[in-house]
């Protein structure tokens, strides 16, 4: 957008250095900046500070008329409301424009979660007998018990697990770090892959300490992931949707449907803003429903 190009390089830096963003979210709102940029450019709008609510609303029209997404639109408002509000922040506009801009509602979905049973159920389908069967039981004990992302999990290195204190140092989005506690049964199968399968899968390749290897010795990516965790899924006879996400969430509910504090269970997730942990509170409240009703005498008639 003409005339805006150092206040958009400006904001970019103002998301990796203050904000710690990952290149991916930075890249992200830099694609929908741009597709507005687009859609002012038609308009023969260069100023940034000519932005009223009107045209703000006919962009929202815009976006409808393309047929996008409401969840996608939700994400463009959001990042025009960062820009906006960045601009205000560094004294380039006296007021934000987008302050009035409507979101779409979007449907609230809880996250899908495995129950106790189910985890165990897929963790006992696997072939323990087999370097990669090792491997398997490793990755998801560890995905289980320390909630990581599937990308953490692929990124883990030797430096990061920290065996004499029962201890992992996730790295997490934004390269931020997190301590979670590794657990007995994770640690065990770790030790075990680590001893066992590991070696007879390091090949020619050399993956930088890298924990979780393929059959070619090279760091396992998150699509081998979701078709190693589909495969099993069918072994296990789950007639349910199971991702590697699956694992975080059902890590997350599990520990507060055991008592776990709220502010714990962030800091173990890499949450930055406790609201994001919140919808676990959710799935809680359900469970303690169930189990209210399930066996208080005075639940049911």
């Amino acid at each position: 957008m003409p005339g805006s190009e150092n206040y958009l390089q400006d904001f970019l830096n103002y998301l990796r250095v203050e904000r710690n963003l990952a290149k991916n979210t930075q890249q992200a709102y830099l694609d929908d900046l741009e597709d507005f940029w687009k859609f002012l450019a038609q308009k023969k709008i260069a100023d940034p500070g000519k932005i009223d609510h009107k045209i703000l609303t006919d962009y929202a029209r815009d976006l409808k008329k393309r047929k996008m997404a409401e969840t996608s639109v939700a994400r463009h408002f959001s990042s025009l409301r960062a820009y906006y509000r960045f601009l205000v922040m560094e004294g380039h506009l006296a007021t934000d424009p987008t302050q009035f801009l409507d979101s779409p509602k979007l449907p609230s979905s809880l996250p899908k979660i495995l129950s106790i049973e189910d985890i165990e159920l897929l963790l006992n389908a696997i072939d323990t007998e087999t370097p990669l069967g090792l491997r398997d039981r490793a990755l998801f004990e560890l995905m289980y018990a320390a909630g990581m992302r599937v990308s953490e999990v692929c990124s883990l290195t030797s430096e990061q697990i920290l065996l004499d204190e029962d201890l992992l140092l996730v790295r997490g989005k934004g390269n931020k770090e997190r301590i979670v506690p590794l657990g007995e049964e994770a640690k065990k199968w770790l030790l075990e892959y680590l001893e066992h399968g590991r070696p007879q899968l390091t090949k020619r390749y050399f993956a930088e300490g890298i924990i979780f290897l393929n059959n070619r010795g090279q760091a396992l990516q998150r699509k081998g992931i979701w078709f190693i965790l589909k495969k099993l899924a069918e072994k296990a006879g789950l007639n349910k949707p199971v991702s590697p996400h699956t694992f975080r969430h059902s890590f997350a509910t599990h520990l507060l449907e055991g008592g776990a504090d709220l502010r714990i269970v962030q800091e173990m997730l890499g949450h930055v803003d406790i609201s994001t942990t919140q919808i676990y509170t959710h799935l809680d409240s359900t469970y303690l429903k169930e189990v209210h009703s399930s066996f208080h005498p005075r639940a049911r008639k």
